[in-house]
C-alpha cells in the first residue's frame, strides 16, 4: 500500500510557531506528528510514502529523508505554488498505486489504518474518508424567527453533533484521474463532492477513535497533555 501526504500548508492558524518550523514538524511529546502518522502508515502495511511539500519543505526532507529509519521508503513531490489538498495527486497521480491514502501531514489519531483500508477494498468504493463525530458548540445565542422576524425561539449555545473529515481518505486512482490536472489547485471538499455528484461511490468511514484537529491551537493543547499523559497512544512500533 500506498500513501502522499499533504505536507505543504503554511499552517496559519498556528502561527507565529509556524512560520519557523512547518506544522508536520510541530512536536507532540518527543516526537514531530509527521513522525506519528508515519508510524502509523507502516503498522497499517504502507511501504511507499510522498510527501507532498512547499513550506518550509528543506526541514522536512532534513529530518524524514528517505525514510528507511522508519522502515518506509519517502520520496518528495515539490508544489511550486499552493495546489490545496487535493491539486498534489496531480504531479504524481501516474506513480500511485491502484488505490492510496492520501492524507494530512498533521493527522493526530488512533484510528485503525489498517481496518479503514480493508472496509474501502472490500466495497469497491471510488473514495472513502475517515470521519469522526465531532461536538460542535455554538459561541452565541441562536434566534429563530419567523417571517414576519417575530422570535419562536431562543437557544443559548446549542451543541451539535457532526461527522467531519479527519483529513484522511483512501482513494481508487482510476477514480480521481479525471478530475486532476496537473499544476492546478484543488481541494479534497471540491473532488469529493465533483465525485459524488457524478454518482462515484464515496463513502464516509467511522470507528471509536480519537481525534484532534491539531491546527487549532486548543486542540494542539489538548494533543500535548494527551501524548504527556499516555505517551503510547498513538504510537505504532516501526518493524524494520
Amino acid at each position: 500500500m500506498q500513501a502522499i501526504i499533504m505536507a505543504g500548508g503554511k499552517g496559519s492558524r498556528l502561527h507565529p510557531y509556524s512560520a519557523l518550523f512547518p506544522k508536520p514538524l510541530m512536536p507532540l511529546g518527543d516526537k514531530p506528528v509527521l513522525e506519528i502518522l508515519l508510524r502509523q502508515l507502516h503498522a497499517a502495511g504502507v511501504t511507499k510514502v510522498i510527501i507532498a511539500v512547499n513550506h518550509l519543505r528543506h526541514l522536512i526532507e532534513a529530518f524524514f529523508g528517505d525514510g528507511s529509519r522508519f522502515g518506509l521508503s519517502i520520496t518528495y513531490s515539490v508544489e511550486d505554488k499552493p495546489l490545496g489538498t487535493a491539486g498534489p495527486m496531480g504531479l504524481v497521480i501516474d506513480k500511485l498505486d491502484d488505490n492510496f491514502i492520501l492524507t494530512n501531514g498533521d493527522l493526530l489519531t488512533t484510528l485503525d489504518m489498517r481496518r479503514m483500508i480493508e472496509d474501502h477494498q472490500s466495497s469497491g468504493a471510488a473514495a472513502t474518508i475517515g470521519t469522526f463525530r465531532r461536538e460542535i458548540r455554538s459561541e452565541f445565542g441562536l434566534l429563530d424567527v419567523d417571517d414576519q422576524m417575530r422570535m419562536v425561539g431562543y437557544r443559548e449555545k446549542p451543541v451539535y453533533q457532526q461527522l467531519v473529515s479527519m483529513g484522511l481518505y483512501v482513494l481508487n486512482r482510476d477514480a480521481v484521474r479525471r478530475w486532476i490536472v496537473p499544476g492546478e489547485y484543488l481541494d479534497m471538499p471540491a473532488l469529493m463532492q465533483s465525485m459524488s455528484a457524478s454518482d462515484s461511490l464515496v463513502r464516509c468511514h467511522q470507528q471509536d477513535c480519537t481525534w484532534l484537529d491539531i491546527g487549532r491551537p486548543d486542540d494542539f493543547a489538548a494533543a500535548q497533555k494527551l501524548v504527556e499523559q499516555e505517551p503510547a497512544a498513538f504510537l505504532a512500533p516501526v518493524v524494520a
